[in-house]
């Protein structure tokens, strides 16, 4: 064989062997560096600091958005902002609010824009009794609510940030409406007042839920459901049906007037 044409052989060879091998130890160190975020995300979060372990699953996104595991670390992100919102820890979007004479949950929820259930619910607060000179976490941030009728999810954000993706259904032949509306009662246990009948909140014919969400379009809301096999689908007459469990929770937390945009 040619001299010149063997050493382009071996040079090739060691270059190809040279980019296997700098692809194996990359490899290696992107393997330690994920495990390494995720053994500390795992372990913040079993010492209860959820904001530190929040922030190790959002790097795990950031620097593997190609990961089959991707999807796992945004669950766990939304998961750590519902434990964040209901617990005692101060977040940039809340603060500490000292209780003043005069003062009652209601109250103090209605001048921050924000919810009786979310205050008890994040101070371990079992009744709304409470004391001048207390301090009290309050959420400040405003929240919203996307809907995208084309994914059936309903997005809850607070400021821009994404604090949870829920499964929803949608209206058959395109019935939900779209554009920008707001929250202007909420009830629990709604009465679904159908044509031609009255259905009591205890009845199994009604399909509202255990909560509703109306908009300032008469008719429309958000609400929960009996028949949570068709969550996901295009089924409703117009509303935005969630589960019960997914409701309450989203009730709990935005208060009249929040805004809710709905896409197709």
């Amino acid at each position: 064989m040619n001299r010149k044409l063997l050493t382009i052989i071996i040079l090739v060879s060691i270059i190809l062997l040279a980019f296997i091998a700098f692809n194996i130890i990359r490899a290696r160190a992107s393997f330690q560096v994920k495990a390494s975020l995720l053994n500390q995300a795992k372990d913040f979060e079993a010492k209860g600091n959820l904001l530190a372990a929040k922030e190790q699953y959002q790097k795990l996104i950031s620097e593997f958005p190609n990961s089959a595991e991707v999807m796992s670390w945004q669950k766990k992100v939304e998961d750590l902002n519902i434990k964040l919102l209901f617990s005692p820890t101060i977040t940039p979007k809340s603060i500490l609010y000292e209780i003043k004479p005069g003062d009652t949950i209601s109250k103090i929820a209605r001048d921050l824009k924000t919810t009786g259930d979310l205050i008890m619910k994040s101070n371990d607060l079992s009744d709304a009794r409470i004391l001048p000179g207390r301090k009290i976490k309050v959420w400040t941030a405003p929240f919203s609510i996307l809907i995208d009728k084309s994914q059936n999810t309903l997005i809850l954000k607070s400021d821009e940030d994404i604090i949870k993706t829920y499964i929803v259904s949608t209206g058959k032949n395109n019935s939900t409406p779209v554009g920008t509306f707001k929250i202007t009662n909420k009830l629990i246990n709604p009465t679904w007042f159908k044509a031609g009948a009255v259905v009591a909140p205890s009845s199994p014919e009604n399909v509202l839920g255990t909560r509703w969400l109306g908009f300032d379009l008469s008719g429309y809301g958000i609400h929960g459901t009996t028949d949570p096999k068709s969550l996901g689908k295009q089924v409703t007459e117009g509303c935005v049906r969630m589960s019960n469990s997914d409701v309450e929770e989203v009730y709990s937390i935005v208060p009249q007037g929040t805004e809710v945009t709905i896409v197709d």
